[in-house]
């Protein structure tokens, strides 16, 4: 029995509460310690690092997926560790000005619980959808679960921006606390009961995880396509850690606005995923290639322009042009996995969850890397030169990516087939 609508809807409530959860750690917190607190943005850069590090288990929890087990408590289990990780993320930034020690290793341990959090269930979750979900349904699938965890950002974002000015330790712990334990309680409630309906055939042979990789490493569309995850989520993640402190220091935003621009951006990404899909389940219009390309040179255009409103003074166009931003990644993220999904049920059978969490730790150490490196080069830059410029360099560089990943899309992304199909999208 496979999964209906409803509980594929379901199971994208889970990915919200991923997204509500994880966003208020690489943007909210991020900021406070490098505007309020004045810490270097490589502080914060290492410890999404490390979050994005610990995600080198998603092949494990994928390749758990191919051979059988219990994914609702590993989905449920990582929303509790997720959870329990950014009310220590939050503890540990009312602390850095009284004890920086023990701050930073209650961030430490904080941090390191978030990864495991995500790894376990994110993947689990994703695999359930590649092997419960019919064939034709498993690229709607994704893209209603993306979709709903972009709204879980979004939603964060503008909610908890209005609710912490005027910023305090006390008023900062009280939201966490409040969003943390709605995204459990609400991941428990969603998930509850689905697996138990849905038999997923195991695996009859069960292989070394080593052995299983390897077989897939062997694919050569599976080696290219992760060659290129890498490098285009690189670009896609070195803003991620910059963008809020530069509104902050280069235009004297506070944190509630900033957390806003953040949701502004995601609410522009929402509206590229929204963009190609109804272009190409309406209109026929584009191949996943064009719209990969597409993302990855409109994104670079945006970040230059970003990077030109602050070395210019031009605080009425950072909001447009940070909208912009959002709107060509999400055109890039939703190409993406159109092509990932495509290219999960390639290859030897029964290797969906392998692939996926293949893909996934890819996402996730060109992420921790991309992070880490916009922040430790925007320190170094500001030791240089001012806020503007040094911000404005690393944002080009970030557009440089783009443009080569851009050309990595046209050799690797089939053009004449793998159009975006009707089952992308809800509707079937």
């Amino acid at each position: 029995m496979t999964l209906s609508w409803a509980s594929i809807f379901r199971m994208g409530l889970v990915q919200l509460c991923l997204g509500a959860i994880v966003v208020l750690t690489t943007s909210t917190l991020n900021r406070l310690m490098v505007v309020e607190l004045s810490l270097p943005a490589v502080l914060p850069g290492l410890l999404v690092g490390l979050h994005y590090g610990i995600q080198i288990t998603r092949p494990s929890w994928g390749y758990k997926s191919d051979t059988g087990g219990h994914r609702t408590r590993y989905i449920i289990g990582g929303m509790a560790s997720l959870g329990l990780g950014a009310f220590l993320a939050a503890l540990a930034v009312t602390l850095f000005e009284t004890g920086f020690a023990v701050a930073l290793a209650l961030s430490v341990v904080a941090y390191g619980l978030i990864g495991v959090g995500v790894a376990a269930s994110g993947t689990s979750l994703l695999a359930l959808l590649a092997t419960a979900t019919h064939p034709r349904r498993r690229a709607a699938a994704a893209t209603i679960t993306w979709v709903m965890m972009i709204c879980g950002i979004i939603l964060t974002s503008i909610t908890v921006g209005a609710a912490i000015d005027p910023y305090s330790h006390a008023v900062l712990l009280k939201v966490v606390a409040v969003v943390c334990g709605s995204a459990v309680a609400l991941t428990t409630l969603a998930i509850s009961g689905i697996e138990s309906r849905h038999v997923v055939a195991a695996e009859s042979e069960s292989l070394p995880l080593r052995q299983g990789l390897a077989e897939v490493w062997a694919e050569p569309r599976a080696r290219r396509f992760t060659l290129f995850i890498f490098l285009s989520m690189t670009a896609y993640f070195m803003q991620e850690l910059i963008l809020e402190p530069y509104a902050g220091l280069v235009f004297a935003l506070t944190p509630g606005q900033t957390t806003t621009l953040s949701g502004m951006q995601n609410g522009g990404v929402l509206a590229g995923m929204l963009l190609v899909g109804l272009a190409s389940t309406g209109f026929g219009l584009g191949s996943l290639r064009l719209w990969v390309i597409a993302g990855c040179v409109g994104s670079a255009v945006a970040l230059l322009a970003i990077a030109a409103v602050g070395v210019l003074g031009l605080p009425a166009l950072l909001q447009p042009a940070v909208i912009g931003l959002g709107l060509f990644n999400g055109m890039f993220a939703v190409a993406a996995i159109g092509s990932m999904m495509a290219l999960a049920g390639e290859g030897r059978g029964a290797r969906e969850g392998t692939r996926m969490g293949l893909w996934g730790a890819s996402q996730a150490i060109a992420a921790g890397i991309g992070g880490l490196t916009g922040a430790a080069a925007a320190d170094l830059m500001r030791a240089l030169t001012d806020d503007a410029g040094a911000f404005g360099a690393v944002f080009s560089f970030e557009a440089a990516l783009f443009v080569v990943a851009a050309g990595m899309a046209a050799q690797i992304i089939d053009g004449a087939g793998h159009r975006i199909s009707t089952n992308m999208v809800p509707g079937e």
